[in-house]
Protein backbone atom coordinates (compact mmCIF):
# COMPACT_ATOMS: atom_id res chain seq x y z
CA UNK A 1 0.00 0.00 0.00
CA UNK A 2 3.20 2.29 0.86
CA UNK A 3 2.28 5.47 -1.67
CA UNK A 4 -0.95 4.46 -2.94
CA UNK A 5 -3.32 7.41 -2.02
CA UNK A 6 -6.54 6.17 -2.89
CA UNK A 7 -8.66 4.40 -0.03
CA UNK A 8 -10.81 2.01 -2.43
CA UNK A 9 -7.42 0.78 -4.10
CA UNK A 10 -5.83 0.13 -0.79
CA UNK A 11 -9.11 -1.61 -0.08
CA UNK A 12 -9.31 -3.74 -3.13
CA UNK A 13 -5.38 -4.86 -2.70
CA UNK A 14 -5.66 -5.70 1.00
CA UNK A 15 -9.17 -7.68 0.80
CA UNK A 16 -7.36 -9.94 -2.21
CA UNK A 17 -3.82 -10.39 0.28
CA UNK A 18 -6.07 -11.29 3.53
CA UNK A 19 -8.20 -13.66 1.12
CA UNK A 20 -5.85 -15.06 -1.18
CA UNK A 21 -2.65 -15.36 1.51
CA UNK A 22 -5.31 -17.29 4.34
CA UNK A 23 -7.78 -18.71 2.26
CA UNK A 24 -10.73 -17.36 3.83
CA UNK A 25 -14.23 -17.91 2.66
CA UNK A 26 -15.29 -14.45 2.39
CA UNK A 27 -13.14 -11.15 2.60
CA UNK A 28 -13.79 -7.30 2.20
CA UNK A 29 -14.91 -4.23 3.54
CA UNK A 30 -18.36 -2.62 4.04
CA UNK A 31 -18.08 1.55 4.08
CA UNK A 32 -20.13 4.05 6.03
CA UNK A 33 -22.55 5.35 3.38
CA UNK A 34 -24.60 7.60 5.44
CA UNK A 35 -25.74 8.27 9.21
CA UNK A 36 -27.22 4.56 9.34
CA UNK A 37 -25.86 2.26 6.39
CA UNK A 38 -23.08 0.42 5.49
CA UNK A 39 -22.32 -0.25 1.85
CA UNK A 40 -20.26 -2.89 -0.08
CA UNK A 41 -17.20 -1.81 -1.15
CA UNK A 42 -13.99 -4.17 -2.31
CA UNK A 43 -14.14 -7.73 -1.70
CA UNK A 44 -13.02 -11.53 -2.16
CA UNK A 45 -15.20 -14.62 -2.44
CA UNK A 46 -19.14 -14.96 -3.04
CA UNK A 47 -22.11 -12.05 -3.55
CA UNK A 48 -22.57 -10.29 -0.96
CA UNK A 49 -25.07 -8.00 0.78
CA UNK A 50 -24.98 -4.93 -0.29
CA UNK A 51 -25.82 -2.25 2.07
CA UNK A 52 -26.44 -3.03 5.97
CA UNK A 53 -28.11 -1.04 8.69
CA UNK A 54 -26.72 0.75 11.52
CA UNK A 55 -26.43 -2.13 14.73
CA UNK A 56 -27.41 -4.81 12.20
CA UNK A 57 -25.71 -8.03 11.85
CA UNK A 58 -21.93 -8.44 13.09
CA UNK A 59 -20.90 -5.45 10.42
CA UNK A 60 -23.60 -2.88 11.90
CA UNK A 61 -22.81 -3.80 15.21
CA UNK A 62 -19.29 -3.32 15.31
CA UNK A 63 -19.70 -0.15 13.34
CA UNK A 64 -22.45 0.87 16.46
CA UNK A 65 -20.37 0.07 18.96
CA UNK A 66 -16.68 0.80 17.61
CA UNK A 67 -15.38 -2.61 18.59
CA UNK A 68 -13.86 -5.62 16.65
CA UNK A 69 -16.50 -8.44 16.76
CA UNK A 70 -15.31 -11.98 17.43
CA UNK A 71 -17.99 -14.35 16.11
CA UNK A 72 -16.77 -18.43 17.00
CA UNK A 73 -20.17 -19.46 15.27
CA UNK A 74 -22.38 -17.47 13.41
CA UNK A 75 -25.61 -19.56 14.12
CA UNK A 76 -25.48 -17.96 18.02
CA UNK A 77 -25.13 -14.62 16.93
CA UNK A 78 -28.58 -12.52 17.60
CA UNK A 79 -29.61 -11.13 13.98
CA UNK A 80 -27.04 -12.45 12.05
CA UNK A 81 -27.03 -11.74 8.13
CA UNK A 82 -26.70 -14.67 6.37
CA UNK A 83 -25.11 -13.56 3.21
CA UNK A 84 -24.65 -17.12 2.56
CA UNK A 85 -25.30 -20.65 3.99
CA UNK A 86 -21.85 -21.92 4.08
CA UNK A 87 -20.38 -18.92 6.37
CA UNK A 88 -19.77 -20.22 10.12
CA UNK A 89 -17.50 -17.93 12.00
CA UNK A 90 -16.67 -14.32 11.63
CA UNK A 91 -14.94 -11.76 12.37
CA UNK A 92 -15.67 -7.35 11.56
CA UNK A 93 -12.83 -4.87 12.02
CA UNK A 94 -14.25 -1.03 12.74
CA UNK A 95 -11.85 0.90 10.46
CA UNK A 96 -11.25 4.66 11.78
CA UNK A 97 -10.69 7.73 10.26
CA UNK A 98 -10.36 10.91 12.30
CA UNK A 99 -11.72 9.21 15.41
CA UNK A 100 -14.90 8.08 13.85
CA UNK A 101 -15.71 4.47 11.66
CA UNK A 102 -16.38 5.27 8.55
CA UNK A 103 -15.46 1.51 7.13
CA UNK A 104 -15.40 -2.13 8.52
CA UNK A 105 -13.16 -5.06 7.54
CA UNK A 106 -15.60 -8.55 7.19
CA UNK A 107 -14.03 -11.84 7.13
CA UNK A 108 -15.99 -15.15 7.15
CA UNK A 109 -14.91 -18.52 7.41
CA UNK A 110 -16.99 -21.48 6.18
CA UNK A 111 -15.42 -23.08 9.42
CA UNK A 112 -16.12 -22.90 12.98
CA UNK A 113 -14.08 -21.06 15.73
CA UNK A 114 -11.86 -19.64 13.11
CA UNK A 115 -10.92 -16.05 14.68
CA UNK A 116 -9.86 -15.42 18.07
CA UNK A 117 -8.21 -12.17 20.04
CA UNK A 118 -4.78 -12.59 18.02
CA UNK A 119 -6.53 -12.19 14.87
CA UNK A 120 -8.12 -9.15 15.99
CA UNK A 121 -5.02 -8.09 17.09
CA UNK A 122 -3.27 -8.10 13.67
CA UNK A 123 -6.50 -7.51 12.01
CA UNK A 124 -6.68 -4.45 13.37
CA UNK A 125 -3.26 -3.19 13.45
CA UNK A 126 -3.68 -4.28 9.17
CA UNK A 127 -7.27 -2.37 9.50
CA UNK A 128 -5.11 0.77 10.39
CA UNK A 129 -3.14 0.24 7.35
CA UNK A 130 -6.03 1.67 5.13
CA UNK A 131 -6.95 5.05 6.47
CA UNK A 132 -3.92 5.92 8.83
CA UNK A 133 -0.23 7.05 8.62
CA UNK A 134 1.35 3.82 9.48
CA UNK A 135 0.22 2.39 5.70
CA UNK A 136 3.71 2.53 5.20
CA UNK A 137 4.55 -0.21 7.96
CA UNK A 138 6.13 -3.38 7.67
CA UNK A 139 4.28 -6.05 10.22
CA UNK A 140 6.48 -8.44 12.50
CA UNK A 141 5.54 -11.58 13.90
CA UNK A 142 5.95 -9.74 17.34
CA UNK A 143 4.12 -7.15 16.67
Amino acid sequence: MSGEEDVIARMANLAALLHNEFGFWWTGFYRVADDDMLVLGPFQGPLACTRIRLGKGVCGTAWAEDRTVVVPDVSKFSGHIACSSESKSEIVVPLRSKGRVVAVLDIDSRELGTFDKTDAKYLEKIADCIYGPQRDIWFTASG
